[in-house]
């Protein structure tokens, strides 16, 4: 049991609270067991069985994110908000930067677009940092697009590679064996971001790296010109430590996309087996002409603490986690 680590958190949490507080933001506090989620394909999910003798027993879930229970908060509020709180992924690797159970912040700022974000970011982190927080972990950032990023560690062009057969080439350029014709456009980009961009993102400042494809199909809006979505991630030290939208408000592409992307839940994970839950269609009805614009960030608290504390690995922060009786086989 590390103490001091346990003190660092608390020291970031209170610091963090105080910052938000400050800056008018409501905490709010929202459940960690679902009865839905949003579908997201490419996230794997815990679910428990609730066992009632008087209701009918069912299937519920431990949260990937807030998002789900936040967003009708900013709709009956129209207010910006925030928590820090567990999350859950399944089929998570458990190691220097991952683990199933982990500590998210979460927070929306209303009357904000991603850009916006970006500032608000580097306040919150500049003015809570733990002391003795090395320079590369603290503001200000850095900023380069994807599509930079791939000209200059991929060597391509994003612009000119939107077809699935034109990514493929540039794949195979680079050494990468691809599926023939099987393969997506986004499975295909990842293997070239994770073995090529991503390894080589410059490390001497957190970097924000914005506009990601539009093809990583998420419910961040998209340019109105150009092939890419109002999305960022902010890495420090290697580490990817955030992820910000500029949050989509149309409420006839939020039902496209539960559809589509539930459709592609259930054929997947109808083969292996894995929790497929329940889905509220409804949940895009609270876009209405009200709701208002917003951007999101889920920043990791373990990680931001990791860097900060100058820990090697996650598991030196988390007070009791799964590395140990996982690996030792007990």
């Amino acid at each position: 049991m590390n103490v001091k680590a346990i003190e660092q958190r608390s020291e970031l949490m209170r610091a963090m609270r105080n910052w938000f507080a400050e800056n008018e933001y409501l905490e709010v506090s929202t459940p960690i067991i679902a009865t839905n989620l949003i579908p997201e394909p490419t996230i794997a999910n815990f679910s428990t069985q609730y066992l009632s003798e008087f209701y009918a027993s069912r299937e519920l879930y431990l949260i990937p994110s807030p998002e789900i229970h936040m967003k009708p908060i900013i709709a009956a509020t129209k207010r910006s908000i925030y928590q820090i709180i567990p999350c859950f992924r399944n089929r998570e690797q458990i190691g220097s930067y991952h683990n199933p159970e982990f500590t998210m912040l979460e927070y929306y700022t209303v009357g904000a677009d991603d850009t916006d974000s970006i500032a608000i970011t580097e306040e919150l982190i500049a003015k809570t940092a733990l002391k003795g927080t090395p320079e590369h972990a603290l503001p200000p950032f850095k900023k380069m697009s994807v599509a930079e990023a791939c000209q200059l560690y991929g060597g391509f062009d994003l612009d000119k590679t939107q077809t699935s057969s034109a990514l493929r080439a540039q794949a195979q350029r680079l050494g990468l064996h691809v599926p023939f014709e099987v393969e997506s456009w986004e499975a295909t980009f990842n293997r070239i971001f994770l073995n090529f961009v991503e390894p080589n993102l410059p490390q001497e400042k957190p970097l924000i790296l914005f506009d990601y494809p539009q093809q990583i199909v998420c419910l961040a809006k998209k340019h109105p010109r150009r092939p890419y979505r109002r999305r960022w991630e902010l890495y420090a030290g290697g580490i990817e430590l955030a992820n910000c939208y500029d949050e989509e408000q149309d409420k006839e592409i939020v039902k496209d996309y539960y559809r589509e992307q539930y459709a592609i839940l259930v054929a997947n994970r109808s083969q292996t087996g894995e929790v497929i839950p329940d889905i509220d269609f409804a949940f895009a009805n609270i876009f209405d002409e009200e709701f208002p614009q917003c951007s999101g960030v889920a920043m990791g608290i373990d990680r931001l603490l990791m860097l900060q504390g100058n820990y090697k690995t996650i598991g030196d922060l988390i007070l009791f986690n799964l590395s140990g009786s996982i690996t030792d086989g007990n």
